[in-house]
């Protein structure tokens, strides 16, 4: 689940961004007053964004953004000057800040990281018992069928496919099915 963590030089602005966010609809948003609070939040989410300014009271934006896992992004607030000379690769919107871009932002970037985190995030293993469904559903459809092992997996996996939903419960019901017809 997306996390949005804030972390500005005076707790007020990160409060008072925090209840902007909140009251547009998201609702996991977190505003600490140092970066090291922020950064000992950062482990226990999967993915989020960062949202600092400029000097902090324990580091520079650089060194957050240094330090954040690849699965999180940052958006620098700060004065258009200070914004200027930020680094090429972070967002940065300027002071004074508008609700509208902040919003927008804010719901782009999460968007995108929910994305990249999908993508790269690798299914789970089976455990036995599920690895059992499928191999007896293809034993199944093997033996009353007439199906190599390769065909009967296929047929799963179509099906599985076609209904929605994923192979392990394709094949409970291949499994019902048969049962209830045998």
């Amino acid at each position: 689940m997306s996390v949005v963590l804030i972390v500005l030089p005076k707790s007020e602005d990160g409060k008072k961004v925090k209840k902007i966010l909140m009251n547009h609809g998201f609702s996991h948003v977190f505003a600490y007053p140092t970066a090291s609070a922020l950064l000992q939040e950062v482990n226990r989410h999967s993915y989020g964004l960062v949202i600092s300014g400029y000097r902090l009271k324990d580091m520079y934006y650089r060194e957050l953004a240094d330090s954040l896992p690849s699965f999180f992004e940052m958006v620098l607030i700060g004065s258009a000057s200070t914004v200027s000379e930020a680094d090429a690769g972070i967002l940065s919107l300027t002071t004074p800040l508008k609700v509208y871009d902040l919003v927008n932002t804010v719901e782009m970037v999460l968007a995108q990281l929910e994305r990249r985190f999908r993508k790269n995030k690798r299914p789970q293993k089976r455990s036995q018992r599920e690895e059992n469904y499928i191999r007896n559903a293809k034993f199944l459809l093997m033996e009353r069928n007439h199906l190599s092992e390769e065909e009967a997996h296929r047929y799963i996996q179509k099906s599985s496919m076609d209904s929605g939903t994923n192979m392990v419960e394709t094949a409970q019901m291949i499994l019902m099915l048969m049962f209830e017809e045998g």
